[in-house]
C-alpha cells in the first residue's frame, strides 16, 4: 500500500524545516515514504517540485513541508491533478503520460499474438486478461479497424481462469483464431494448456515491473500507455497521428 496514513506522513514531514534541491527533495521523500523515487523536478506552479513515484504523480514544496497526495492512490488510482487554467491543459496527465511511456522497440512482440489487417502499417500493443470485459469491448472495435498490426500480450491478473484460458489459448494451434473466437465471439477455448506457456509467466512479470495493472492497457507505437479500453474514434485518431 503506497500510503498506510497520510495524516501520520504529512505530520511527519512538517518537522523538515530547510529548503532543498531536487536531490534532497528525492531522499527526504524516499526517507518518509519508504519508496523508490523515480524523478523530481520543477511542477512550474505554486513553486512546487513533481515527485514521480510508484507509478503516481504527486506534490510537495521546496521545503518538504507539505505534499498533495491524492486520496484514491491508495486505490492505485490518480486523484490529484494540475490543472492550467490559461491553456486548458492538464499538467498531471501530459506528464504521468510522458513518464510512463513504454518505448515499443523494448517489448516482447514474439510472446504477443500477431494480427495483421490490410498493408499493417499502424502498430499498437495490447495487455489484456481473457475475463476482462473491457477487453471484449475493446476487441470488437479492433476488429473494425484496418491497415493496422496488433500485438496482444495475454495478461491474466483476474482469476485462476483467467490463467487457464490464456494457457489454453496459447497452446492452440492458431492461437490468433482461438483469441479472436474468445475474446469476440464468446467460443470458450478448449484444448490442453499444458504446453510451454513461460511466456504468459514473463507477460505477467513484465507487467508488474512496468507497473501495469489493470486491463486492457494499450501501448501505442509512440509509447504513450493508455489503461482502459478506447473507443474506435479514439483509437483511429491515436493511429493516424503516428503515420
Amino acid at each position: 500500500m503506497f500510503v498506510k496514513n497520510l495524516s501520520a506522513l504529512l505530520l511527519s514531514l512538517l518537522a523538515i524545516g530547510c529548503s532543498a534541491n531536487e536531490a534532497e527533495i528525492q531522499k527526504a521523500i524516499e526517507a518518509k515514504l519508504g519508496v523508490k523515487v523515480e524523478s523530481v523536478t520543477k511542477a512550474g506552479y505554486f513553486g512546487l517540485y513533481e515527485v514521480y513515484a510508484d507509478g503516481h504523480i504527486f506534490y510537495t514544496d521546496d521545503k518538504v513541508s507539505a505534499m498533495l497526495i491524492g486520496g484514491d492512490m491508495i486505490r492505485a488510482q490518480q486523484a490529484v491533478n494540475l490543472i492550467d487554467l490559461k491553456n486548458n491543459r492538464n499538467i498531471t496527465d501530459e506528464r504521468l503520460r510522458k513518464l510512463t511511456a513504454i518505448k515499443f522497440s523494448d517489448l516482447p512482440l514474439e510472446r504477443a499474438i500477431k494480427q495483421v489487417r490490410g498493408d499493417g502499417k499502424r502498430v499498437l500493443a495490447t495487455f489484456e486478461d481473457p475475463n476482462c470485459g473491457y477487453c471484449k469491448r475493446l476487441a470488437k472495435d479492433l476488429a473494425k479497424l484496418e491497415n493496422v498490426t496488433v500485438y496482444t500480450f495475454l495478461y491474466p491478473i483476474l482469476s485462476e481462469d483467467s490463467l487457464k484460458k490464456s494457457r489454453q489459448i496459447w497452446c492452440s494451434a492458431d492461437r490468433l483464431k482461438a483469441w479472436n473466437d474468445w475474446i469476440i465471439d464468446g467460443k470458450t477455448p478448449g484444448g490442453r494448456d499444458n504446453c510451454d506457456t513461460t511466456a504468459i509467466t514473463r507477460n505477467q512479470e513484465f507487467g508488474r515491473k512496468l507497473n501495469i495493472t489493470g486491463t486492457p492497457t494499450i501501448v501505442f507505437a509512440d509509447g504513450e500507455r493508455v489503461p482502459g479500453a478506447l473507443p474506435l474514434n479514439a483509437l483511429e485518431q491515436k493511429l493516424n497521428q503516428q503515420k
